[in-house]
């Protein structure tokens, strides 16, 4: 059985199990302050090309969402994100749980539209009542989204132009950067992407660490107090240097960005194989993650050799599920794959 559950599926790259453990003995300070944290800080500030940058490493994802978001709005403010947007869906409510509300747009293919955006903050200035709602307070997205599609560059200047009119912090939730950036469709890089968004995060977690994110304040702007915000949402390891250390080994000589394209190969491949055998795609993913529409015999079937996850049920009964390559999906396992679409 081959597995293309999720793209976390193994442990961490070897180069991070080998530096973890020729460090393991080594004593150093906690909470960040040590020299491993200072150097994954500069090479992060190196590559995205923002040598002012504040940088945080934080335990997990839902972790930084959570964190992040509760920082940057007053008590009467929410966050706007797509319907599928990850906050929205997949974190159990966890924004919420902070006491900020998760404003939905519509979305098409896993994003929402700069002129809906528009159009959404404009009808809360012009409602008489507004002062009896949540107030947009910041505007989050993914790269990639919960769908695997990317916003072209011209939709990410239109959307920081909208945020830029009406004063919201623009937030990008980099879960699986890596593997935006590496994909062919992908029109930006790490530095540009720094220099449209007030605040990001690069994921460790599903590109190669064993867990750990990577927040950035692009200029220098991390509000007053974000370490102990850290620390009061269960993010702030004591040891400080396990996750600070796996992003210095990822930003060693292009690591990251090597395991990033690792898995949209991968993923490449494995939708060429589902058209090749005329399996229909959901969406056009240009990235790890693939969408296929299966009915139940070929559910069935394919599940007996390759584990997948289902994503969502049709009004026609046939069922969109989910293959995630990852930065250590091998030949071997797509080629396992191949062998059980020819079965």
């Amino acid at each position: 059985m081959v597995s293309f559950v999720n793209d976390y599926s193994e442990g961490c790259h070897p180069d991070i199990l080998r530096r973890l453990a020729e460090t393991n003995l080594e004593q150093a300070p906690g909470y960040g302050s040590d020299r491993f944290t200072a150097s994954a800080r500069e090479k992060i500030r190196a590559a995205a090309g923002c040598p002012e940058a504040d940088v945080f490493f934080l335990s997990g994802g839902t972790q930084t969402n959570a964190t992040v978001i509760a920082s940057l709005l007053r008590p009467y403010e929410g966050v706007i994100a797509a319907a599928t947007g990850h906050i929205a869906v997949h974190e159990a409510g966890a924004v919420e749980y902070t006491g900020h509300k998760v404003i939905t747009l519509p979305q098409r293919d896993g994003k929402f539209s700069p002129a809906d955006l528009r159009t959404a903050l404009a009808a809360f200035h012009a409602d008489p009542s507004h002062a009896h709602m949540a107030a947009p307070g910041m505007v989050y997205l993914s790269f990639p989204t919960e769908y695997g599609t990317l916003y072209t560059l011209d939709e990410l200047r239109a959307i920081r132009a909208v945020c830029d009119t009406y004063g919201l912090p623009l937030y990008v939730d980099g879960a699986r950067l890596g593997y935006g950036l590496a994909s062919a469709a992908c029109e930006i890089d790490l530095p540009g992407l720094a220099a449209l968004c007030d605040v990001f995060y690069i994921g460790g977690t599903k590109v190669g660490a064993l867990c750990g994110e990577a927040v950035v304040f692009p200029r220098g702007n991390a509000p007053e107090g974000f370490f102990t915000s850290i620390k009061q949402h269960g993010a702030l390891l004591a040891k400080g240097r396990l996750t600070a250390l796996q992003f210095d080994v990822l930003f060693t000589d292009g690591l990251y960005f090597r395991l990033g394209e690792n898995g949209v190969r991968r993923a490449m491949q494995v939708r060429d194989l589902f058209r090749a055998h005329g399996y229909e795609m959901y969406l056009d993913s240009p990235t790890n993650q693939q969408f296929v529409v299966l009915d139940a015999a070929q559910k069935e079937r394919i599940s007996r050799h390759a584990a997948f996850d289902t994503w969502e049920n049709l009004p026609d009964g046939r069922t969109v599920v989910r293959f995630a390559t990852s930065w250590a999906t091998t030949q071997e396992q797509v080629d396992s794959l191949a062998e059980a679409l020819r079965g």
